[in-house]
């Protein structure tokens, strides 16, 4: 499905395609989200706390300010989804920890963002592993 040109032409075909599958996994994912309740940031943020995590380490794993993540983390507190609880060896620190709601509405995100799970099962094993290895060397 071609998608009108983004913000930057694509070069090539592979380009433009690449293009259109990052904008359909991002609607995908949204959506997802949206089902819940929940952003795609407040999602992407709730996946990623399998286990107690610091909120510096979650801005800079995610790329973005740590203000960011203390605003996304008071939303899910307030939901009641996550938790903040002091750092065992850093006083000024917090930790983020899922609830057992915010793991139930983790999974119900797991089992409703589809979208790579049927794209990928669209393909023959062998061609899995051609992408896998397509994507690998184009990720460096």
């Amino acid at each position: 499905m071609a998608l009108p040109n983004g913000p930057v032409a694509a070069s090539s075909e592979a380009e433009a395609v690449l293009f259109d599958l990052v904008d359909v996994y991002d609607r995908a994912y949204e959506a997802a989200a949206a089902e819940l309740s929940l952003t795609s940031a407040q999602a992407c943020l709730l996946g990623r706390l399998d286990e107690r995590r610091g909120m510096g380490a979650l801005a800079e794993e995610l790329g973005c300010d740590a203000s960011n993540i203390t605003q996304i983390v008071a939303r899910l507190e307030a939901l009641g989804l996550v938790t903040r609880e002091p750092h065992p060896r850093d006083r000024r620190a917090r930790l983020v920890a899922r609830t057992s709601r915010g793991d139930e509405i983790n999974r119900r995100f797991a089992a409703a963002f589809t979208f790579a799970r049927t794209a990928v099962g669209r393909l023959s094993p062998d061609e899995q592993d051609q992408l896998t290895a397509l994507l690998r060397k184009a990720l460096g």
